[in-house]
């Protein structure tokens, strides 16, 4: 008995390997699509608000190097996302009833959009509005824009990435909520931590005053509001089907 249990994890640990696997191919296909796409972006993006008309520079050799990486990386991210997703949900979906399988797997294409939505949100509202904030300041003391291109998408993507992944914060909830391990009880009582949280984030990766906090605090904590409402629909669900099945079950 106790070598069938052996063999049973190890057999659970050679899975989990091997999806392990799959996701890191998959996110260096992506990467490698990244670099195949990183110039016809690099130039769009030039040619587009903010940077429009702004001169560009390299302060090293490795900086255009740096430059392809990273749009290696990001590009890499945005494809594996949903395979990574349906991984993670085809290593769970033993552990899971029918119905949860259904319904948890339905999350994977949400989650993509949702990372695409806050992408959009991140680099149209927040990095521009952050953009703009730091070239007023440039201006006010009179100093000449000089920008390295490095360090111009550096700062871009330290602003897009995190906000894009806290979008994902609805899907996750409603998972770990179907998984049984959140409630929106358990929610209700981190509320004010979770505000906190959110606030210290958005203070760190928008300009240091208090109308870009709260621009994008705002929709952080409507964000984390609506995953609430939807754990509850979880939730209920699940107390629902709980309840038939313990009046069947006590039936018999």
């Amino acid at each position: 008995m106790d070598l069938d249990e052996g063999m049973s994890l190890v057999e659970h640990l050679g899975e989990l390997r091997k999806r392990i696997i799959w996701v890191l191919v998959v996110l260096i296909l992506g990467m490698v699509i990244g670099i195949i796409v990183a110039q016809p972006l690099i130039m769009y993006l030039k040619s587009v608000s903010p940077a429009k008309d702004i001169p560009w520079h390299v302060f090293s050799p490795w900086d255009a190097i740096r430059m392809y990486m990273s749009f290696a990386l990001v590009t890499g991210l945005i494809i594996t996302i949903p395979v990574a997703l349906y991984h993670l949900w085809a290593f769970l979906k033993p552990g899971l009833r029918e119905e949860e399988q259904r319904a948890s797997l339905k999350f994977v294409p949400f989650a993509f959009l949702l990372f695409l939505i806050g992408l959009a949100f991140a680099y149209f509202v927040v990095f521009k509005m952050a953009f703009l904030f730091t070239s007023g300041i440039t201006a006010k003391l009179g100093l000449e824009e000089t920008y390295g291109a490095s360090q111009y998408f550096s700062f871009m993507f330290n602003i897009l990435i995190p906000i894009s992944l806290l979008f994902e914060l609805p899907i996750v909830i409603m998972f770990l909520t179907q998984l049984r391990i959140l409630n929106p009880k358990r929610l209700h009582k981190i509320r004010r931590y979770a505000y906190l949280i959110l606030v210290i984030i958005a203070a760190m990766i928008t300009p240091p005053d208090a109308v870009s906090a709260i621009v994008v605090s705002v929709p952080m904590i409507i964000l984390y509001e609506f995953s609430v409402f939807l754990s509850g629909l979880v939730y209920r669900k699940q107390l629902l089907k709980d309840r038939a099945w313990e009046e069947e079950y006590g039936a018999k």
